[in-house]
């Protein structure tokens, strides 16, 4: 075969493979099923959902009403620890104060009322001295003043001067459902109005953080970071459902928020008295084992154990003893002492309660007026 004559049968051939590959992928590709997108993933932050708006509309839409929240702490307690060695004791005489420094805090908030009320968490502005607010698109901070703070719930109400503000919609976090897409806005690490996506992991969960006890947050897998806390969980039709509060260092992906059902009763009282009155019944309690159960003669562990009974409460009043076990209150049968803890929380102090208690055997029935609970 002649040199031209074998190019031009490598080209034909070249030119047939070419075609016969060509059509097969397009055969593939017609016979493929389409690829859902993967599980926990949306296509995009331009992802369109139910309502009609992608998140990049919904986060177009909000983004005003989220601010950013500095803080300045002042601290003068204690005694330097340097000067304190027993050399520098013995040669002063006396122990040195420690000099005042400053520390600065940073976090996120929002805007609910248009003449500048923002919701926070408490662990935010705590022992502030100082406390600004920068707005969205601004540079300028803006001082703000502290309206009200609760310690145990970690919500706080802090304003600036303004009206006709944009503000975001406190929805209701009862509706949201375990799967539901949700948006997070905030500051982490400075880092101006950064925003994430998830979806709920969980309802009802309990966490400890410090001194802090949290019995009802949701779980989300959206990214929470130093920063976000206080900052808006937002629904897919832009409401807020919970306020950014904690992230699980230990773990990735694990972030919680305490929810609106949590912060819509107790709102209005935060901004008109500055603080949250809490009730208590005054016990110290333990769950409940199946051999005491068994020994009570109960047919199940529901219920709690009395440990210790604080003298001078509303439980010493009404009659509680240790070993006492309690099993309703106002007809409601008690699971654990979480839920001890959630019926007590969600009245009022001055309500009087009826309480069903197990004691030698038989059943009782006292009444306990709650009281708020002392600060200390």
């Amino acid at each position: 075969m002649s040199g031209r004559r074998l190019l031009l049968f490598i080209a034909l051939a070249a030119f047939v493979a070419g075609v016969m590959f060509a059509g097969g992928a397009m055969l593939f590709k017609e016979l493929a099923p389409p690829q859902p997108p993967l599980a926990g993933h949306t296509a995009g932050a331009n992802a369109v959902v139910s309502g009609g708006d992608s998140v990049a509309d919904i986060v177009d839409k909000v983004s005003p009403a989220v601010v950013k929240i500095d803080t300045r702490v002042t601290k003068t307690s204690g005694w330097d620890p340097f000067f304190n060695d027993p050399f520098f004791r013995e040669f002063f005489g006396r122990p040195i104060p420690l000099q005042p420094r400053e520390e600065h805090g940073m976090g996120s908030g929002f805007i609910f009322s248009p003449d500048g009320y923002i919701l926070t968490n408490e662990h935010v502005i705590q022992g502030a001295t100082d406390v600004t607010v920068t707005l969205a698109g601004s540079r300028k901070p803006l001082p703000a003043k502290v309206i009200g703070a609760d310690h145990d719930l970690d919500l706080a109400v802090v304003k600036i001067d303004g009206h006709g503000l944009p503000t975001l919609k406190i929805g209701d976090s009862n509706r949201t459902r375990v799967g539901d897409l949700v948006i997070a806005i905030g500051n982490p690490y400075g880092l101006d109005h950064t925003v994430t996506t998830g979806v709920i992991s969980a309802k009802g969960r309990p966490i400890v953080i410090e001194d802090r006890y949290y019995d009802n947050l949701l779980q989300t897998d959206a990214s929470i970071n130093p920063g976000n806390s206080g900052g808006p969980l937002l629904n897919m039709q832009g409401e807020v459902i919970g306020v950014n509060t904690a992230v699980n260092t230990q773990a990735q992906g694990i972030g919680f928020a305490i929810p609106t059902s949590t912060i819509r009763p107790v709102l209005d009282e935060l901004i008109r008295t500055g603080k949250i009155t809490h009730p208590w019944l005054g016990v110290q309690m333990q769950e409940l084992t199946p051999e005491v159960a068994q020994y009570a003669g109960l047919p199940d562990t529901q219920g709690v154990l009395v440990i210790a009974v604080v003298p001078q409460s509303p439980a010493a009043r009404a009659g509680i003893k240790p070993g006492d076990i309690l099993l309703t209150l106002d007809g409601n049968k008690i699971s654990g002492p979480q839920h001890l803890g959630n019926l007590v929380r969600s009245r009022k102090a001055g309500d009087k309660a009826k309480i069903v208690i197990r004691r030698d055997g038989r059943d009782i029935t006292v009444q306990a007026t709650l009281e708020r609970r002392p600060s200390n």
